[in-house]
């Protein structure tokens, strides 16, 4: 069985787009592979965060994932920093890869902006943790992005690496899996640019805490345009808003964009949004409940945590001591 490994930070109120562009997809592998599940609060301090909100949004994230259908008994959830060999692969690996394969890491470019020498090194090197995140429990699958496609070649690049300086075959190989409808989910106000977290308008995204009135609001104020709905998907081309709330119908909905617009050709957005809005708020409603059951005991959801951070460590040790032995550390014992 092919064991799959995925994190997410803790970095604000999850989105329709995490949620339908990556937490939602991890659910049918439970019952395919054998799933590790993190909450990655280590790559979250690479940006200054506030250590209380650290706290809640690292809560709130992982019931979130249980709210969508994660099963303990049939994954491992968890929160990186409760597994030290997390952080100690990552110094291994921080020593195998080389400046220059960062140096062309395009996301580390677009966070770091005019502002390269100001940023943390944790934001540099991030993709070296990403890398020992995946290998520290020899992961040969990980559902990701396209914006993390880079970050993936580069743990590949790293495990080859010390492979072949270490003449070894240790760390395998890893595979991206990029699968869903609504694999790339944009924002409600500019359907060019990505469903963010961190968009400065709460208008421009669908927070999995939004009740039903907010979300009809939301859809309600959404970027359209004043054409009808057209119907097949390639009259959709330079129409990026109108392509972007069907794909979201066609997802919540279960069904295909060519589908959706097969039963709603012709049609204005004036009728088109309700019948969105009904859709979101269905999906969602059940999701936003149990976040809320699940957060109202911490502690309950603190054990399931710690439980899920032992069946990971149990995998991770014996991986991270025959790494040292590998690179010639003395043994503890």
């Amino acid at each position: 069985m092919q064991r799959v490994f995925s994190g997410i930070q803790p970095s604000g109120i999850p989105t329709l787009g995490n949620y339908l562009g990556a937490i939602r997809n991890w659910v049918p592998m439970q019952d395919e592979s054998e799933c590790l599940f993190c909450v990655v609060d280590l790559h979250a301090i690479t940006q200054r965060q506030d250590p209380k909100e650290l706290l809640s949004n690292t809560r709130e994230m992982a019931a979130t994932l249980l709210a969508c259908g994660l099963d303990l008994n049939k994954c491992t959830l968890f929160v990186q920093s409760h597994v030290p060999a997390h952080a100690q692969l990552g110094w291994v690996f921080n020593c195998i890869a080389r400046m220059g394969w960062l140096n062309r890491m395009t996301q580390f470019k677009d966070k770091a902006g005019k502002n390269r020498e100001e940023v943390s090194t944790g934001l540099f090197v991030y993709p070296n943790l990403m890398a020992a995140d995946i290998l520290v429990y020899h992961a040969n699958v990980v559902p990701v992005g396209d914006d993390q496609k880079q970050h993936l070649e580069l743990a590949n690049d790293i495990a080859q690496k010390f492979n072949h300086d270490y003449g070894v075959d240790f760390f395998p190989n890893i595979q991206p899996m990029i699968q869903g409808v609504a694999a790339r989910v944009m924002s409600l106000r500019d359907g060019t640019k990505k469903m963010s977290k961190s968009d400065p308008s709460d208008q421009s995204r669908i927070n999995l805490t939004d009740d039903a009135d907010l979300i009809a609001d939301k859809i309600k104020r959404a970027k359209t345009d004043p054409d009808v709905l057209p119907d097949n998907l390639a009259a959709l081309e330079g129409r990026p808003e109108a392509r972007n709330l069907v794909g979201i119908l066609a997802a919540v909905t279960g069904t295909t964009p060519e589908a959706v617009l097969a039963e709603h050709a012709g049609k204005g957005f004036g009728a088109f949004k309700p019948v969105l809005t009904e859709a979101l708020v269905s999906h969602l409603t059940p999701i936003r409940a149990e976040m809320q059951r699940l957060l109202t005991d911490p502690g309950a959801l603190d054990a399931e945590l710690r439980r899920g951070a032992e069946k990971a460590d149990a995998i991770a040790e014996p991986i991270l001591k025959k790494t040292y032995e590998i690179v010639g550390f003395l043994a503890r014992r």
